[in-house]
């Protein structure tokens, strides 16, 4: 089942909540522990490489490079749109909120030299470190922040403790969503030839988690489910992943 040319390879993992704001980075910070909680059972080392904290809770976003055999192919398809529906605890009437947050996955790829990179395509900003993942560098501004202007994307990371470490390391991130972009486009053509319209897009809802009138979490793709929410916030994602790799999505 893990046969595809990065499975084996580390991966990064990135968590952004959806509108919503206080629920939604609530909510983000959520999955952040379930992943925390997956990784630690698979004995994976996770570093920070950009956490953001959001204004009154929960997060605004955050990355984590996770290091283990097969890690992208483990987490590959927990890429896509993650939905929670619950009583909301930052509800003074207690109602029933639905929030959104969406996780994206892509390869730590080491050498590739297919993606060629123009400085005067990036925008390179230095701010000030803060989070989880920022101590010990919180007294200097050696934060960077990359935007890559053709295609929009922004990178972050603040763990290196030098301005010139940081920009290495998202510059390499950059490098590697670049890649996955130009691989998902391959396949969309291949697709095309093939009159295959069966694959997800990115931004699809891939996963539902419901805490209120009932309790279940659902995966929409192949159809798992569970009634025991707390034990897969809590990390115990292997049924999930596994129904996603058996069904070859």
């Amino acid at each position: 089942m893990l046969n595809g040319p990065y499975d084996k390879n580390n991966c990064i993992l990135e968590i952004h909540p959806g509108a919503g704001g206080t629920e939604s980075c609530d909510w983000a910070s959520m999955l952040y522990r379930m992943y925390l909680r997956w990784c630690e059972k698979k004995k994976y080392k996770v570093t920070v490489l950009d956490y953001q904290e959001g204004d009154e809770a929960g997060i605004k976003s955050v990355s984590i490079l996770v290091k283990g055999m097969n890690a992208y192919g483990y987490l590959k398809n927990e890429k896509g749109v993650h939905r929670l529906v619950r009583l909301s605890p930052f509800d003074a009437n207690n109602r029933r909120h639905t929030s959104f947050a969406s996780v994206e996955v892509t390869p730590e790829i080491e050498q590739d030299n297919t993606i060629e990179i123009d400085e005067k395509d990036l925008k390179i900003d230095v701010y000030h470190s803060s989070g989880a993942g920022g101590q010990g560098v919180n007294t200097t501004d050696s934060a960077v922040r990359i935007t890559h202007l053709p295609s929009k994307i922004v990178v972050t990371c603040q763990n290196e403790r030098s301005q010139i470490q940081n920009k290495e390391q998202a510059l390499k991130v950059l490098k590697n969503k670049l890649l996955m972009i130009k691989l998902e486009e391959q396949e969309k053509e291949l697709n095309k030839i093939k009159g295959d319209q069966t694959s997800i897009e990115f931004g699809s809802q891939i996963r539902s988690y419901v805490m209120h009138p009932y309790s279940m979490v659902k995966d929409h793709r192949t159809g798992a489910e569970t009634s025991n929410v707390d034990k897969v916030l809590d990390g115990e994602l292997d049924f999930l992943i596994e129904s996603n790799l058996k069904k070859g999505i």
